[in-house]
């Protein structure tokens, strides 16, 4: 056995990338040492055969090589897993059926507690909206609505879908991957019925049902750090909703993905960061607009609301205010033409709570650069939480963190602790990877005021929350 360490561990890197390009069969050998050595990191082992094989690859490499391969790890920093991206990949070309037993068969065979976090497998940029686009052309004029149907087998799809509601409810309420594998389970058993039907309205109603559990696993994976996963889903539950006939559910499915883009973070040394966020964001506006064109105004007020917090988020991560507050206006001027009882029932959880949070949240991404906007964010985010309704651990943890935040930027330490300490409670009832790493970004802006005796106090409360080193 071979063990690569330190300076030995960026030359396997090297013969790996290399692979790719000089060696079509060793990419292939290497394929399965390459995630793990993205899962270890800096030490790797080797049975013998492997690290001969290596030896050669290392061996053979020239300057030349090795200068494209500081060339590869760059372009793999701006778009994680453009190396191995098809341009027209399978999930856009294949069925419905065959695209969720392939998800739903790999993810329920893993070890959730060993499911990687890093960007790898996650396409960005023109290696999504491309692939993307083409299938919408080719999808033209195939969304019905869906059929009404009677029968004996009324009840049996009912039921179905009163279990995704429950589902979709346990998420609303906790967050992170919590019977993430039931909701997996239950897809597989609805695909499975799909395939068996002859009766397309039966398939239809199935094939609604399918893209509601969809994207309740893609909103569970993207919440526990799964970012690869959840990107599959959120594809399969944006394929089912547009062939079950269902235009908000399908906007739903878009709006997931851009959410998808606005919250990824660059990995890797020398990337820039504001350049990477900034071609995220822009990722965003464009699902967004593909959302708003293909749907029109077959959609009902509640999600065009929906919609243009999306754009309001992409443009708070752009840095653009007067455009953000242009998006979130029209976010607003759309939610008071709401109507609940015209909205379905998975798009109840965006209430008047969830827009002010929302909305609060960008604006105090934008008073990080900006702080006199900071009390402006304080304001909706305060509005959020005197409107949620119980039991939201997630979202009224991700209001009391924000508000924390928003009153160490305007240095307000002493009441930037107790909401710090009223957050606590919250935190701890969810799993919520975005909780998460909101607690270590409130940390993180406490240090920067340690000085200040209350922002102390405040990294002593948060300190217990952190998350666990990988």
């Amino acid at each position: 056995m071979k063990k690569w360490t330190g300076a030995d561990a960026a030359d396997l890197r090297t013969a790996l990338d290399l692979s790719h390009e000089r060696f079509a069969v060793r990419a292939r050998i290497h394929i399965n040492t390459a995630k793990k050595w993205c899962k270890r990191g800096e030490t790797i082992t080797l049975s013998p055969e492997h690290a001969d094989q290596m030896n050669v690859v290392l061996a053979s490499a020239t300057p030349a090589e090795r200068a494209l391969f500081n060339e590869l790890q760059t372009r793999r920093a701006v778009a994680p897993g453009a190396l191995e991206v098809d341009p027209d990949p399978a999930i856009w070309k294949s069925s419905c059926e065959d695209i969720a037993d392939d998800l739903a068969r790999k993810d329920l065979l893993v070890d959730r507690r060993e499911a990687t976090t890093t960007l790898f497998g996650v396409v960005v940029g023109t290696y999504l909206l491309e692939p993307l686009e083409r299938w919408l052309r080719r999808q033209r004029g195939t969304n019905t609505p869906a059929p009404i149907i009677t029968g004996s087998g009324t009840q049996e799809l009912d039921e179905l879908e009163n279990a995704a509601r429950l589902f979709r409810e346990w998420d609303d309420k906790f967050g992170g991957g919590l019977r993430r594998k039931a909701v997996v389970g239950q897809l597989s058993e609805v695909n499975d019925m799909i395939a068996a039907s002859t009766n397309q309205a039966v398939r239809q109603r199935l094939g609604h049902i399918r893209a509601l559990l969809a994207e309740t696993a893609a909103t569970m994976s993207w919440d526990s750090g799964d970012q690869h996963t959840a990107q599959g889903y959120y594809m399969l539950s944006i394929r089912s909703a547009r062939e079950a006939g269902d235009a908000a559910l399908f906007a739903n499915g878009l709006a997931g993905l851009a959410r998808q883009m606005l919250t990824l973070e660059p990995e890797g040394h020398g990337v820039d960061r504001i350049t990477y966020t900034h071609a995220r964001a822009n990722d965003a506006l464009e699902l967004v607009r593909l959302a708003q064109d293909l749907v029109g105004g077959s959609i009902t007020p509640t999600t065009r609301a929906l919609l243009h917090t999306r754009e309001a988020w992409a443009f708070a991560k752009l840095g653009r205010p007067t455009a953000f507050h242009r998006a979130a206006d029209n976010a607003r001027a759309a939610f008071t033409d709401a109507r609940p009882v015209d909205d379905p029932y998975w798009l109840q959880y965006f209430d008047a709570a969830e827009l002010s949070g929302t909305l609060g949240r960008r604006l105090l991404e934008l008073a990080r650069t900006e702080s006199a906007i900071a009390d402006e964010a304080a304001e909706a985010i305060t509005a959020a939480i005197s409107q949620r309704r119980p039991e939201r651990w997630r979202s009224s943890a991700l209001d009391r963190l924000g508000i924390a935040e928003a009153r160490l930027i305007q240095g307000e330490y002493a009441e930037a602790k107790r909401l710090g300490e009223a957050a606590v409670n919250d935190v701890g009832k969810t799993s919520s990877h975005r909780v998460q790493a909101k607690v270590a970004e409130v940390y993180r802006r406490a240090e920067e005021s340690s000085a200040s005796r209350p922002a102390r106090e405040l990294l002593d409360v948060l300190h217990p929350l952190l998350p666990s080193p990988a």
